[in-house]
């Protein structure tokens, strides 16, 4: 199988990007591999922090072998990882990328972590053969999860706010980092009422300064028509969450309200319509 780095060069020739969704148990990494069959199209499977507290890395690497080995496209990431060990545990535990956060630092803090991790990442993978991908964040987008009334208390979305092509273009030469995930009009979890609105613009500019592929977090609650033009204008892979979390709680909060109570045919809807969403996802970002 290529690896996730040949997987997302291909893409970006064609104009195309890979769905990365964050999965915290079995049922939705199913799900995710249903969706990969069905469309055979890649998909990254994601685990945040908090998710692999309850599902951990091992098991879901496990997992993604398994499903590999069916012929199945599939790469594990750690995401949001905020520490230096925790960066180096995800990559003893066989990640394909790491997602390290340190949007929150000041920008000398988040440059010294994330050049660490990408030493230890080449290093790794300099004894192992292994291509171990390493994204850096820089812009703040907060870090919920969950449909909100109204954006995070200090988050704004202006262009003053959003991440500088010339700051981006020198985050990626002093860390060395593979992707780099911007801020540009994009917010973690749903806003009612509407998310905003992503800026093109600035993603197009970030791509000529930054020159690695562009990671989307936050993609939940965002329109067709800008994921199009986002991925037109430089983005490789974009993230969904909490939209897939609805999926799977709305149908087992329907499934629960009978009487079944054989485990594997409750979770079954809740399978059955992630698998739909996340196929319905991949072809739109892979242009079909």
């Amino acid at each position: 199988m290529k690896s996730l780095r040949e997987i997302v060069a291909e893409f970006q020739k064609e104009k195309k990007a890979l769905g990365h969704f964050n999965v915290s148990d079995s049922n939705q990494l199913e799900a995710l591999a249903q969706a990969a069959k069905e469309t055979g199209l890649p998909v990254i499977a994601g685990l945040s922090e908090g998710e692999r507290e309850f599902f951990p890395l091992s098991h879901a690497r496990s997992l993604v072998d398994d499903y590999i080995k069916e012929g199945i496209i599939m790469y594990l990431n750690a995401d949001h990882t905020y520490s230096l060990e925790k960066v180096k545990a995800a990559i003893d535990a066989g990640v394909d990328s790491v997602v390290v956060d340190g949007a929150q630092l000041s920008y000398s803090d988040n440059v010294a972590l994330t050049k660490a991790s990408v030493a230890y990442a080449q290093a790794v993978g300099a004894s192992t053969e292994r291509d171990i991908i390493i994204e850096g964040e820089l812009g703040y987008i907060g870090t919920s999860s969950k449909v909100l009334s109204a954006l995070p208390e200090g988050v704004q979305v202006t262009e003053e706010m959003m991440t500088k092509p010339q700051e981006a273009q020198r985050f990626v030469q002093e860390t060395g980092i593979d992707m780099l995930a911007p801020a540009v009009g994009n917010v973690h979890g749903m806003v009612r009422g509407g998310d905003p609105k992503l800026s093109i613009a600035r993603i197009g500019e970030i791509t000529a300064a930054a020159r690695v592929p562009l990671v989307l977090h936050g993609g939940s609650g965002n329109k067709e028509e800008e994921f199009k033009a986002a991925i037109a204008a430089g983005i490789a892979i974009i993230h969904i969450n909490t939209e897939l979390r609805l999926t799977y709680h709305d149908a087992l909060s329907g499934s629960l309200k009978g009487d079944e109570t054989t485990p594997y045919k409750f979770l079954a809807p809740a399978v059955q319509d992630m698998k739909t969403f996340v196929a319905k996802r991949l072809r739109l970002f892979a242009g079909q």
